[in-house]
This record gives C-alpha cells, structure tokens and sequence, in this order.
C-alpha cells in the first residue's frame, strides 16, 4: 500500500426520459419572434424533431409528441379541438404574464406543464420531461378506467341477461348461468359479449312488443 487515496468512479446514469428526446416530434405554435425562435432553437439543440406553425394551427400532424402553445389573449377564444382529443399530444403552455383569464386558458387546453416568457434554456428540459410523464400516466389510467368500467357493464349486463333467461325459460340462476356460459364456448366468444347481445335482443323484442295497434 503507498497511501494513495482510491480512485473515485461517478457513475453516470441517464433516466430513459432523456434518452427518448430525440425521437420525439414537436410542433411549436407560437409567433415567428425572438422567444419562438429560441424556444425552436432550444429544442433542436436537445435534438428533437421541431415543426413550427404560426397561426395556430386547428388540426397538427400525425405523429406530434409534444405541442408547446403560446396561451396570448389575441387567441385564448380559439377552440383548438384537438387538444381534446385522446390521442392528443403531450401540452406545454408558454405563458408571458399571469391572470385568472391565462389560467384558465391554460387548463382549457389540458396543458401537462407551463414553460414562463421569455424562454429560457433553463427549465425547458424538466418542463418536457415532466410533461410527457403526466401526460403518459394520464392516458394509463384513462385506459384503466375504461378497462374497469367495460367490467362493471360486462357484470352488470351478465346479471341482467340471467335474469332474462329465468323469466323466459324458468330456469334457475345457476342454470341461466351456465346456458350462458356454455353458449360462450360454442361460439368461441366471451361470456360479456353473449350476455349483451341477450340484453339487446331482449330490448328490441320489448320494443316490439310495444309497438301501437297490437294486442
């Protein structure tokens, strides 16, 4: 041993949020000025695929991760239904000033994070990161929750259609049940889906049995 102290090794660890940047595509809606072009500038410096549009453009192309909008009061009335839609792209407002109408504006849009005028290199690579994040864990638990209320309709339409099979052919449950069941399997299907064609079958004969001048 000569004493020497050991050699420290750091090591370097990039969270996959940052590796993924570069195949990102970004549109920028915002004016054709100084703060537009540094934010485009800023942006293809991390290495994304940067679009611009100025006007506001009602409909992005296909493909667009990430939007950062300019939110100014000459264009806050706009209804931009795309950021509305499901497949919306991630939304990151760039805000010059503050006021409950900004606000508002803001929410309206859906925005994911909020990146402050004039724009500056820092804090836009949390703001992308920390919206892209939001935005995937917001469209994961939207998915969840179509998958749970898809369930709820599927136990209710099943209990629904066993007791319309009770009715019709005085069974029992546990024998309505297994008619069900049994009819799944012959047509290679889920229980779910025959339960609800019972119930829409049920409901159009109902329909029928209603109909003005019938006995």
């Amino acid at each position: 041993m000569d004493g020497a102290a050991p050699k420290r090794h750091t090591l370097r660890v990039t969270p996959p949020q940052l590796k993924e940047l570069r195949l990102l595509k970004i549109a920028v809606i915002h004016p054709d000025d100084a703060d537009g072009r540094q934010l485009t500038q800023q942006l293809q410096r991390i290495g994304c695929q940067v679009q611009a549009f100025w006007p506001p453009v009602q409909v992005l192309p296909e493909g667009i991760d990430v939007a950062f909008m300019a939110v100014q009061p000459d264009f806050i009335n706009l209804r931009f239904e795309w950021t509305q839609n499901e497949e919306a792209p991630a939304i990151i407002a760039v805000v010059t000033y503050e006021n409950p109408t900004i606000v508002e504006a803001v929410l309206e849009i859906g925005a994911k994070a909020v990146l402050p005028s004039p724009v500056r290199s820092f804090g836009l690579l949390s703001a992308l990161v920390v919206a892209r994040e939001a935005h995937k864990e917001s469209r994961s638990l939207a998915r969840r929750l179509r998958k749970v209320e898809a369930k709820l309709l599927g136990v209710r339409q099943l209990a629904e259609a066993k007791s319309i099979l009770m009715k019709t052919h005085s069974v029992s449950e546990g024998q309505a049940h297994d008619l069900i069941r049994d009819q799944a399997m012959s047509k290679r299907t889920t229980m779910e889906e025959i339960a609800a064609a019972i119930v829409n079958a049920n409901e159009i004969l109902s329909l029928g049995a209603r109909r003005p001048g019938q006995s």
